[in-house]
């Protein structure tokens, strides 16, 4: 399901086509189209619209015209799949997510995945077997206290985000390998929603890595948690520096 939003912005309405009149303008607008997430999908009503914009257009022009949506709610933009600054650049054609505040090949050496199936350890633990590390540390997220959780992503963006972050912490704390995935749609109680798994020479540099991995996917992956129907408020995520 897909709206469209042009120059003004009215809740619940689209502007009419352009005049005859305004027809020469349209030469020098662009489109790109705008992917919606957890509570502002909710909010609009579909997952994605169309917006359009001047040429030479930057992020800050695409929130001012989606503030009635935003109104309430930090949000970021994500322009391809990247986080992006408020000045940067916009081109016909991008991909645009309003990312709201998130909830918290290589194989051996790097492994990422997004997936709506259960999450096992024993193939994690396979993946990062190394005979150069002397210590293994997993982590596993569960769902604790209600029936079950929720989770809902910008897949495509959170994968490549979760490879990245794991690659970071692959070369910052020299670990043998390294291996993370989440879970999304209904995860029960006291299944994993998140499993990280790294190996590494010395229990320490395991330890530290696994932990950055965690925090990073929690601060910086487009992941939603819903809890017992409403959304949990997290941070708000944005390029790193």
């Amino acid at each position: 399901m897909e709206g469209r939003i042009g120059k003004t912005l009215a809740t619940g309405s689209i502007v009419n086509q352009p005049s005859t009149e305004q027809a020469a303008d349209s030469l020098c607008e662009m489109h790109v189209r705008i992917r919606l997430f957890a509570m502002l999908r909710e909010r609009a009503g579909t997952q994605q619209l169309e917006l359009e914009l001047p040429e030479g257009a930057r992020v800050q022009d695409a929130l001012d015209q989606l503030r009635a949506l935003t109104d309430g709610v930090r949000v970021v933009m994500a322009v391809n799949q990247e986080y992006a600054d408020a000045d940067a650049p916009l081109h016909s054609g991008d991909e645009v997510a309003l990312i709201p505040p998130v909830s918290g090949g290589s194989v051996s050496t790097v492994h990422a995945r997004v997936t709506d199936e259960p999450l096992a350890l024993d193939p994690l633990v396979e993946l990062v077997r190394d005979p150069r590390a002397g210590a293994v540390v997993t982590f596993l997220g569960v769902t604790r206290e209600v029936p079950e959780l929720d989770y809902e992503a910008y897949a495509e963006m959170a994968q490549r985000k979760i490879t990245e972050i794991v690659a970071e912490a692959v070369e910052r704390h020299g670990l043998c390998a390294a291996a993370a995935e989440h879970r999304t749609g209904i995860v029960p109680l006291s299944e994993p929603s998140v499993a990280v798994v790294v190996s590494a020479p010395h229990r320490g540099e395991a330890f530290a890595g696994a932990r950055e991995i965690i925090d990073q996917i929690k601060a910086q992956a487009p992941i939603w948690k819903k809890e017992e129907g409403e959304w949990v408020r997290g941070t708000t995520p944005g390029p790193r520096t």
